[in-house]
């Protein structure tokens, strides 16, 4: 009941991508007189409108927001920072990400960060032997946690569905993936063990979820998750109306619950 568009039958979908500046299947204008055009449309022709103060910087918007259907523990992996260029292909980012955790299973966990004082040769071993889970930091979330995934931090969930937002890149190195065998090939899925060891930060260990700062709570609720050179995540928790845009900055409203 997460969101509007229902999955396609018969497929297995863990991930529903709410705004997105990408080449298959990029977002679109939905109503008004620039019905139909697509993000990078308006990133081309439009920047001032849709970037405020930011127009020029960006080639694509620089967020990409999605829903995650975590059933089952997803692979080991991380993601390079900016500054790591030789392992970020031409038209990509760096990837720093946040989660919002939206529900959660029996079996819900989150692993954010080493633990403390794990070497690269202690997680080498750990790989060769197929136990990457004994070298990670690891907690049991609720709903309404909020956890930030630095470029670097070693991470993984699952039985939960959260909310993502993150830069808009698609690089992704698996460390590990459980032992599993793919469905559709009768094979492990590669893994990109050399790239992922490279990009590791070692000193994003355990990660814990975040401590909302409230900014106020009359009439609604309104607390800040995140605030880094990427991005801002608010929360807003109310029943009265609220104001959404900020003059010269673009905002990207979510509704998470309720209706209306």
């Amino acid at each position: 009941n997460i969101v509007s568009k229902p999955p396609p039958r018969r497929e297995r979908v863990g991930e529903a991508w709410t705004l997105r500046d990408r080449a298959d299947q990029p977002s679109r204008v939905a109503k008004g007189s620039l019905k139909g055009k697509k993000i990078k449309w308006l990133m081309k022709h439009e920047p001032e409108h849709l970037m405020g103060k930011f127009a020029g910087k960006f080639e694509r918007f620089p967020l990409l927001l999605k829903f995650l259907d975590c059933k089952e523990v997803l692979s080991v992996q991380v993601h390079p920072s900016d500054e790591l260029k030789q392992y970020i292909p031409k038209g990509e980012s760096g990837k720093t990400e946040a989660w919002v955790v939206l529900q959660t299973g029996k079996d819900a966990i989150i692993y954010a960060g080493l633990k403390q004082g794990t070497t690269p040769g202690e997680l080498s071993d750990s790989v060769a032997a197929n136990k990457v889970a004994d070298d990670l930091a690891h907690f049991k979330p609720v709903e309404g946690d909020c956890v930030l995934i630095n470029a670097g931090t070693v991470h993984t969930l699952g039985d939960v569905v959260v909310f993502e937002v993150q830069q808009n890149s698609d690089v992704t190195f698996r460390l590990y993936d459980w032992d599993r065998i793919d469905r559709k090939t009768g094979k492990p899925r590669p893994l990109q063990v050399e790239e992922a060891m490279a990009c590791i930060d070692f000193d994003q260990t355990d990660v814990k979820k975040i401590v909302p700062i409230v900014k106020t709570d009359v009439p609604d609720l309104s607390e800040v998750l995140i605030q880094n050179e990427h991005f801002q995540l608010c929360r807003i928790t109310g029943a009265y109306p609220f104001l959404v845009g900020k003059a010269d900055e673009p905002r990207v409203l979510i509704c998470i619950d309720g209706g209306g």
